[in-house]
């Protein structure tokens, strides 16, 4: 009978260390998956490179910036029918930055301004400078170039910034300057157009007395067009920024660290150099 009580306990002794070693192996294969998980989540966190938190973008693995590529220097189209320009390159600068392809979608300025608004592209940049109204309907980033407003005239004109509301003033219909002019002068002596292409050849064709609108494109159409010129006076001094969806936060921070970045290493500054002498 002790012999039978013996085996028993013996037996039931090694089930016991059995189940234990069962369990222990289950605890190792547990510890394994909860490292994948882990790494799962950081992959996550990673989207955005700069170490904020993580933001999506309109289409997985493309940064979609929506602008008027008629705006030199900031954007403009190639021969072979690409962009490039200031804003083009600052913007494929920030895409790399966030590991992600940029995408251009180029329309007219005011749709630029709606599509980052809406959601339809993550950004705009399209020389776009920031007020109240604006700020009601899109955040912007931190600035990351200063833009002056100028008016283009004929040479030997009578125009002066001190007689712009005897004139009729060319604009690019949705911009600041477009804002500005309206509300110091009034719409009856402003002309909007669809970009400050058309605005100058207005000017040319004698259909308005000057174009109001940024120095960087004004200096690029007075090179390309014989018989205008500059005023000395500069109508306005605004900043440019970069818009995106109301409350997309994630995003407006990844932005503003690849900003803060190019700012810092001077990639920004030898950018606008490029295309702007003594900037």
């Amino acid at each position: 009978m002790k012999k039978l009580m013996t085996l028993i306990l013996t037996l039931a002794l090694a089930l016991s260390l059995a189940a234990c070693g069962g369990n222990g192996n289950n605890t190792v294969n547990n510890t394994g998956n909860n490292a994948n998980n882990a790494n799962n989540t950081n992959n996550t966190a990673d989207t955005d490179t700069n170490g904020g938190a993580a933001f999506t973008t309109v289409e997985e693995g493309k940064l979609i910036m929506s602008t008027n590529a008629a705006f030199p220097p900031y954007e403009m189209t190639t021969d072979d029918g690409g962009f490039e320009g200031i804003d083009v390159e600052i913007a494929g600068k920030i895409a790399e930055k966030l590991g992600l392809e940029l995408q251009i979608d180029d329309m007219e300025f005011t749709a630029a301004l709606e599509a980052a608004q809406s959601g339809m592209s993550d950004m705009v940049m399209a020389g776009v400078t920031v007020d109240e109204d604006r700020l009601a309907v899109m955040d912007f980033s931190n600035s990351y170039a200063t833009g002056v407003q100028v008016v283009i005239v004929k040479e030997g004109s009578d125009v002066t910034v001190d007689n712009l509301g005897e004139q009729l003033i060319g604009v690019q219909n949705g911009t600041t300057g477009w804002m500005y002019c309206t509300d110091d002068y009034g719409s009856e002596h402003v002309a909007a157009f669809d970009n400050g292409i058309t605005a100058v050849q207005a000017l040319m064709n004698d259909q308005v007395d000057c174009v109001v609108i940024d120095q960087g494109p004004a200096q690029s159409f007075v090179a390309e067009n014989q018989g205008l010129t500059i005023l000395e006076t500069e109508y306005a001094v605004e900043d440019y920024a970069i818009g995106v969806a109301k409350g997309n936060t994630a995003l407006l921070d990844a932005i503003n660290g690849a900003l803060e970045e190019l700012t810092a290493d001077g990639t920004i500054q030898s950018i606008i150099d490029k295309y702007i002498t003594a900037a």
